[in-house]
């Protein structure tokens, strides 16, 4: 069975509190701003179609071009949500499984993006270095489940390959995971932490795959029961727009089932992940064999790595840039002159 514990884990997420309250603004702030600009769209799509003996045929177009538009806003917008929003409610949620203390209120959401802004020094960084996670974590399962393929069993591929689909949607927030190691070990160069993160979650593949598939199916049976439960009432006012509504008020309806996910759903699988994560790998060390393995599998792991060496953090700069200075000052005679050394 599964390693975690819900009720711990909703615990510890209630503690955290103020960022729950943000995300819910955020992410349902989003999906109103999806279901307006649809059926905003979806109005101006009728009216202008229904001019004259026009049957309203252009509704669906214009819900898809207000869709479409904040679309288009939310993919430039990502790299700041998941440096304010995700990565600062992993950072207060890690030290909370460290047993620390933490702020209240606004106080507490200032303090996980100020631990972030420490550890990541620009959005792009986190962000780079989240989209290499998924991608190798990615990597790593179609390496493990393989082995269907040296395996004569009829129809185990099929099955395999089903499997590996429902572990790649389980990987959406176990790539959070990797970030809270990140934040914990507090390393200066947060590709190298990445990398270690990544060989410690492959030396430990079987146990954390096992509780990351238990914790998505919860996630979306859940979010599936809360979709039912709103589709009803999203329906009833989705009604009061032009033209066909069942299309609109079953998107509405999603978009706030998935805004509820991402708000309540989501931190909670995550805490309990990183609950898991901690205590599995607690006393290993990254296996110099997995790191062979995944460097010769993946461009991304090597590209990992490369940024890894490369790195240079802002103290090591610092150290480097006074060194020379305080060369000079080692050099000079104390009282300036040399006189003053003499015998």
């Amino acid at each position: 069975m599964w390693d975690f514990s819900l009720t711990n884990a909703a615990k510890l997420m209630g503690r955290t509190s103020p960022f729950i309250i943000l995300r819910l603004l955020v992410y349902v702030g989003i999906a109103l701003a999806y279901i307006l600009a649809t059926g905003i769209g979806a109005g101006i799509g009728y009216g202008v179609t229904a001019m004259g003996d026009g049957d309203g045929s252009g509704t669906f177009l214009g819900g898809l071009l207000g869709f479409g538009i904040v679309s288009g806003v939310l993919y430039w917008a990502r790299e700041y949500l998941l440096y304010l929003i995700k990565a600062g409610h992993i950072a207060v949620l890690v030290e909370l499984l460290q047993g620390r203390e933490l702020p209240s209120g606004r106080g507490q959401v200032d303090h996980g993006q100020k631990v972030v802004k420490e550890r990541f020094k620009e959005a792009s960084i986190l962000f780079g270095v989240d989209q290499l996670i998924k991608g190798i974590l990615r990597m790593l399962n179609r390496m493990v489940m393989s082995i269907s393929r040296i395996i004569p069993i009829p129809g185990l591929e099929k099955v395999a390959g089903a499997i590996n689909g429902v572990i790649n949607t389980s990987l959406t927030y176990v790539d959070e995971v990797m970030l809270a190691y990140n934040i914990k070990t507090g390393s200066d160069n947060p590709w190298q932490s990445s990398k270690d993160a990544l060989i410690l979650y492959a030396q430990n593949y079987k146990t954390m795959l096992k509780n990351a598939v238990f914790l998505m199916v919860f996630m979306y049976a859940s979010a599936f029961v809360i979709f039912l439960v709103i589709l009803l009432p999203v329906a009833a006012i989705a009604a009061l727009f032009p033209g066909s509504v069942g299309t609109w008020s079953f998107l509405s309806a999603a978009l706030l089932a998935w805004s509820i996910k991402a708000a309540l759903l989501e931190p909670l699988a995550v805490t309990a992940m990183m609950d898991v994560y901690f205590k599995t790998i607690e006393g290993q060390t990254p296996n110099p064999e997995w790191d062979q393995k995944l460097s010769s599998a993946s461009d991304k792991f090597r590209e990992l790595s490369q940024k890894a060496a490369s790195y240079v953090s802002d103290s090591f700069s610092a150290n480097t840039t006074a060194s020379p200075a305080a060369d000079t000052q080692a050099a000079k005679p104390v009282g300036g002159t040399s006189a003053d050394t003499a015998p």
